[in-house]
């Protein structure tokens, strides 16, 4: 063959593979023996190495995996991965059902089930798969494509033509029964230990560096949604049935993966149908997911800051176990609250070995009346975390000693103290007392915070032992010399390491740095807009409890432990070295609030902008002052409307009387 015709036949080969791909992982139709298949396979990739200037990301030799992957990149996903708010009852499904009813009407939900998986973003352009990134804290994630490109349930180009130009389809990584199995069986005959579950083992497998073995993992995919600027219906239903018909695996109708309901009853027939049958399919699933179907209704629910308000995950009732309670310890926490922990004989609970439960508070204690030695019932709290619920009371032994919370701290003797509407106690030594110390100063170098490589929680306990960390300021005079005169563990390379990290965090943003300092009540979220809304961490403490709480999602619980927090002198001093040391305390042009023309006003974003993307227009209002609110209410001063907006949330603002502008108004709004 010519080099034309070579092209050509390197152009149908990857065609017939990806159909026999589809037909074999999403549809389970092979039409060709695993021989051929091989053989088809084996013939591309002679002809690739023979023309490397055809090279194509996308073809299906990358099924198999290519080059290790030194480490995973960190992106900004462009719509937010938000999750899901959870209910375990029956009860809180309906109030969801009624809460939409009475905000919207009656409207259709969908009923999906909830895999017990890794959530993923996988990005399309021109039909041709481009990114995938894992949710990470919903705002950015790691982008793993290369591994994404190995799982043969993901189409790498789309069937059809009628895709968005750009979107992004979302969904859930899983290893099935059966591949879990081969896996253990494998391990097995190798002697080595057997995986503990099916999630852990495919959260595990994604993150490997080698897309090798990965590939050899055999993980399976299921979308469960698509999101983008031009989607192709305004029903979340129909939509999935679009993705299917462009070759991806979608929850199927037929198998009752997915269905449709008017109202609750039809809800809770497809929830109580799946508690009896989610034993006897392929797959781990935890639960139901109930969304409200038009888009458009979606739209005018909204959402909050963790999760959206028109869908719901309904978990099913945990397994439990029985063991016996052999100690309580309780630990101290980074912002001194004090957590009794069960120390348990252990046992196999969801696939994992259970030695240790939480009991969260003094109030929980007291619930369970717990005596040394129990008999104590164990389950998975959202399948993840273990708690004990119940007391097996009748194998009590005679004379056992009640287990009391400690009225001080086990770690430093101080009286503890428990706050009006707090179900926590807490240690209020916040200076003096070692774990607070430690923990404050691990959470300030962790990945989300200050991202200190190097740095981890062992390092820190041993820079603390060694008096040479008292506060997170304390980071910043280290030097290599120091580390290095630690002795074992410590030479030349991991200790300009940690010095390098440590120099480099000094460019972290304003909004990260105030996560760090661990203040109580304020996590990612509301570091990020309290940083947006205050620009800097001088006007941040001089602000008063009423200025606070006028920022976006600050209420007076948050106000007063940010007032709280600064106004210990401590904190203040700590803020002041970590000024002197060029740590960065103000927002950086562009990322945060550059006037206030826009200062007291409430919008809200709807469709498709011309000159902004839809975070670029956020962006731009919350620069000049002004908040972003994801639903229309009394309180909303304006919405801005692109193309495309949805007819919902144009009815709820005519209704209100809120004006509606365009973005050209905006931007005379703004001074652009």
């Amino acid at each position: 063959m010519d080099h034309q015709q070579e092209a050509e036949r390197i152009r149908q080969l990857r065609q017939e593979l990806e159909m026999h791909n589809h037909r074999y992982y999403v549809l389970a139709e092979p039409v060709i023996s695993d021989r051929e298949f091989d053989g088809l396979l084996q013939e591309l990739e002679r002809l690739e190495a023979a023309h490397p200037e055809l090279d194509d990301p996308n073809s299906p030799t990358r099924r198999v995996g290519g080059d290790i992957t030194r480490n995973f990149p960190v992106v900004p996903h462009r719509f937010p991965m938000l999750s899901l708010g959870n209910s375990y009852s029956r009860e809180e499904v309906a109030g969801f059902v009624a809460r939409v009813e009475r905000s919207v009407g009656r409207t259709r939900f969908t009923m999906e089930l909830k895999y017990d998986g890794v959530a993923i973003s996988l990005t399309y352009k021109d039909g041709a798969l481009v990114r995938g990134v894992t949710r990470g804290d919903g705002e950015k994630g790691e982008d793993i494509t290369n591994n994404i490109r190995t799982v043969r349930a993901i189409p790498l180009k789309l069937q059809g033509t009628d895709w968005p130009t750009e979107f992004e389809a979302r969904g859930e990584v899983i290893l099935t029964h059966a591949q879990f199995a081969r896996l253990n069986e494998e391990r097995a005959r190798n002697g080595e230990e057997p995986y503990a579950n099916p999630r852990n083992t495919a959260a595990g497998t994604l993150k490997n560096q080698d897309p090798k073995l990965v590939a050899a993992r055999g993980l399976d995919n299921f979308i469960y949604t698509l999101q983008g600027e031009h989607l192709p219906t305004r029903s979340h239903y129909a939509n999935m049935m679009k993705a299917r018909a462009w070759g991806f695996k979608v929850p199927l109708p037929e198998l009752r993966y997915i269905g449709q309901a008017d109202d609750l009853d039809g809800i809770m027939a497809f929830i109580d149908h799946w508690d009896k049958a989610r034993h006897h399919i392929g797959m781990a699933i935890d639960g139901i997911v109930v969304k409200v179907d038009d888009l458009d209704v979606q739209e005018e629910l909204g959402l909050t800051a963790k999760s959206p308000r028109w869908a719901i995950a309904f978990k099913f009732q945990a397994e439990q176990a029985v063991t016996r309670l052999k100690a309580v310890t309780f630990q101290v926490g980074r912002t001194g609250a004090v957590t009794p922990v069960a120390e348990l004989e252990p046992v196999l609970l969801a696939g994992t070995t259970v030695k240790r439960a939480s009991l969260f508070n003094a109030d929980q204690l007291q619930r369970l009346d717990l005596h040394a030695g129990d008999m104590v019932r164990v389950e998975k709290a959202g399948e993840i975390i273990p708690q004990v619920v119940g007391v097996e009371a009748g194998q009590r032994v005679p004379g056992a000693v009640v287990i009391a919370f400690p009225p001080d701290c086990p770690e430093c003797g101080t009286p503890l103290v428990r706050l009006d509407g707090e179900a926590q106690h807490y240690c209020p030594n916040e200076h003096r007392c070692p774990p607070q110390i430690t923990r404050r100063i691990e959470h300030f170098v962790s990945r989300r915070a200050m991202d200190i490589e190097g740095l981890g929680g062992e390092t820190v306990e041993e820079l603390f032992r060694a008096g040479l960390i008292r506060t997170v300021a304390d980071l910043y005079d280290l030097t290599a010399a120091q580390l290095l005169a630690l002795g074992k563990g410590w030479g030349e390379k991991s200790a300009a390491q940690v010095i390098a990290g440590i120099e480099a965090s000094k460019a972290v943003p304003f909004e990260q740095v105030l996560h760090a300092l661990g203040i109580r009540h304020v996590g990612e979220t509301v570091a990020r807009k309290v940083a947006r809304g205050a620009g800097s961490i001088d006007r941040l403490m001089a602000m008063s409890l009423e200025e606070l709480t006028a920022l976006d999602e600050v209420g007076e619980v948050i106000a007063g432990s940010i007032k709280g927090f600064f106004a210990a002198e401590g904190n203040r001093a700590v803020i002041e070295r970590l000024r002197n040391a060029g740590v960065q305390l103000a927002v950086t042009a562009g990322s945060g609030p550059a006037g206030d023309a826009l200062a007291g006003r409430t919008f809200v974003v709807s469709g498709v902008f011309r000159t902004f993307s839809r975070d670029g227009i956020k962006e731009a209002i919350e620069r000049q002052g002004g908040r972003v609110s994801g639903s229309i209410s009394r309180k909303t001063n304006f919405v801005v409307a692109g193309a495309d907006m949805g007819p919902a949330k144009r009815a709820k603002a005519e209704e209100l009387g809120v004006p509606v502008i365009d973005e050209e108004e905006l931007r005379r709004m703004i001074g652009e």
